[in-house]
């Protein structure tokens, strides 16, 4: 189908733990391939695969040392082929990550490069002299933790590495690299995948001049948790050459049918705005960023972003997500503005599918989970260890996907590589399924709203003007969706009908919202407070 991603809704697989079937404790590409049913069955359109690529895995996997194989921890092309194959039976399109920024420096390519300074790869990665008392050349910073720099004995120059050490950044000027990185991608479009999520998409280039970061120009009464935070990447990453960059991936996946991309905005600073730059005509097909997984839950914040980006970018499309494998489950987050955890992930899940673009789902998400409490010992995460106690990692979000209420959850034989403990067990998926009144049912009927529904797909947005914590927005001209973002029930006026899984009444020209409550409605005229 043409154009499927235009309004789609993507689900985020975790490969290490969604589902082990080979009993080492690690999930695969055989478990997943099990339970793509679950993805179907909820009324997804696509999944997203984190990577499954060949690495020594001190990051996950998003540090590649292969870019056309499989992971043996995860199997091999053959069960790739047997995923690919299967989803596309169960209607699935398949997206996977592209970590293309930076490598592992066990890469071949990396080996070679940090060689000498004469070999064929000598600028394929970001190589600088140091300063003459022999610090690195700027102050650009880690994402994980201290300098951007690190000193390499052999070239006695140093490497950029925006996240680990051992992750080595490409250099992206070298028209060799880019080149290369097509052909990578072109390995897999060819394999049949139906499209590619970028890894920190705005950090391909590097400013060749190599100045300075600024300071964060936002007044801070105290430093952030992460020194990263306290400076406005003016240099480091979003170069104008990205766009560039991402014209030549465009014109590779045109090249194929109906293939899509989404890329990661990796960026605090402008994020809504470099989203609707890089979704303009000729460029990726839609973004994200974290904009939208804070800790604001109210009703002018989720109002101010949406508005944000369709008025500065008509021409390009968003990805909404509310969480992911890099940040603190939304339930947790938010669980200060709900009733109960499950009226909170049940309004946060019929909100998030309300919005105007594309949607992604995180693991999980569809159960109310619920962040886990992990010991230090317990952690795998560099940059949960690196940060510990605070700000949190990211391993708490990542532990495994709870089946049924077994042992570790029905995602394991044997120890999983994180824990599953109590409070996630409680929510799985076997306890939930067929139970209307549970967060699973609350999304396979939202879902199935959303799929139904063409303004709910392609309508656009127009807000009421309504005081906290009443959202209350039209879809098109079909739909009227009404959410009070808070534990205390609300009353507004409102007329039509009913639709869809409204859990709100509606009598006598006053729709009664309970804690947490929400309402959709057609033929409804202006919403107003009672």
């Amino acid at each position: 189908m043409a154009e499927w991603w235009r309004g789609s809704v993507t689900y985020q697989v975790y490969p290490r733990s969604f589902q082990d079937d080979n009993g080492d404790g690690i999930g695969d590409l055989a478990g997943i391939t099990r339970r793509l049913p679950h993805i179907a069955d909820l009324g997804c359109d696509a999944v997203w695969l984190s990577p499954i690529f060949t690495s020594p895995m001190l990051d996950m996997g998003y540090d590649v040392s292969n870019y056309t194989d499989i992971d043996p921890s995860f199997g091999t092309l053959a069960d790739f082929d047997r995923l690919v194959a299967r989803a596309h039976e169960l209607g699935l399109n398949v997206i996977i990550d592209q970590v293309l920024s930076h490598c592992s420096d066990k890469h071949p390519a990396f080996t070679e490069s940090r060689a000498d300074r004469t070999n064929p790869k000598a600028d394929w990665f970001v190589w600088a002299d140091p300063r003459d008392d022999g610090t690195p050349p700027n102050n650009w910073l880690s994402v994980f933790g201290g300098p951007a720099w690190q000193w390499d004995g052999r070239r006695r120059q140093y490497f950029l590495h925006n996240f680990l050490p051992e992750q080595p950044d490409f250099n992206y000027h070298n028209r060799d690299v880019q080149d290369w990185m097509i052909e990578n991608m072109r390995f897999w479009l060819n394999r049949g995948v139906d499209g590619f999520r970028f890894d920190t998409v705005n950090y391909f280039f590097h400013d060749q001049r190599l100045r300075n970061d600024a300071a964060d120009y936002r007044v801070k009464t105290e430093p952030d948790g992460n020194p990263y935070d306290m400076q406005y990447h003016l240099f480091s990453k979003n170069q104008p050459e990205n766009l560039p960059w991402m014209e030549r991936i465009r014109t590779l996946l045109d090249s194929f049918d109906d293939r899509a991309s989404v890329g990661e905005m990796g960026e605090s600073h402008h994020a809504i705005r470099m989203m609707g730059d890089y979704t303009a005509p000729g460029r990726l097909h839609q973004c994200y960023s974290f904009e939208l997984m804070g800790y604001d839950y109210s009703a002018a914040f989720f109002r101010r972003k949406i508005e944000e980006f369709f008025t500065g970018a008509p021409d390009g499309w968003p990805m909404w997500a509310f969480s992911n494998h890099d940040v603190v489950r939304h339930v947790s987050r938010w669980a200060a503005h709900g009733i109960s955890q499950d009226a909170l992930a049940r309004q946060a899940g019929a909100l998030l599918l309300s919005f105007q673009g594309s949607i992604c789902l995180w693991q999980g998400e569809e159960l109310g989970q619920t962040d886990t409490e992990l010991a230090f010992e317990e952690l795998t995460d560099p940059q949960g260890i690196n940060f510990w106690p605070a700000p949190i990692g990211r391993d708490n979000t990542r532990t495994p996907m709870v089946w049924d209420g077994g042992v570790n959850g029905g995602f394991s034989t044997v120890r999983p590589w994180l824990p599953v403990k109590a409070p996630q067990l409680a929510r799985n998926v076997a306890s939930q399924w067929g139970d209307d009144g549970s967060v699973l049912e609350s999304y396979r009927r939202m879902l199935a709203f959303r799929r139904a529904t063409p303004a709910m797909i392609g309508g656009d947005t127009r807000f009421f003007d309504l005081p906290e914590p009443v959202l209350a927005f039209t879809r098109g001209s079909a739909v009227t969706c009404v959410f009070n973002l808070s534990p205390a029930a609300v009353t507004v006026e409102a007329t039509g009908a009913l639709t869809g899984p409204s859990d709100a009444v509606l009598a006598e020209g006053k729709l009664h919202l309970g804690p947490n409550g929400f309402g959709f409605l057609t033929g409804a005229g202006p919403v107003t407070m009672a």
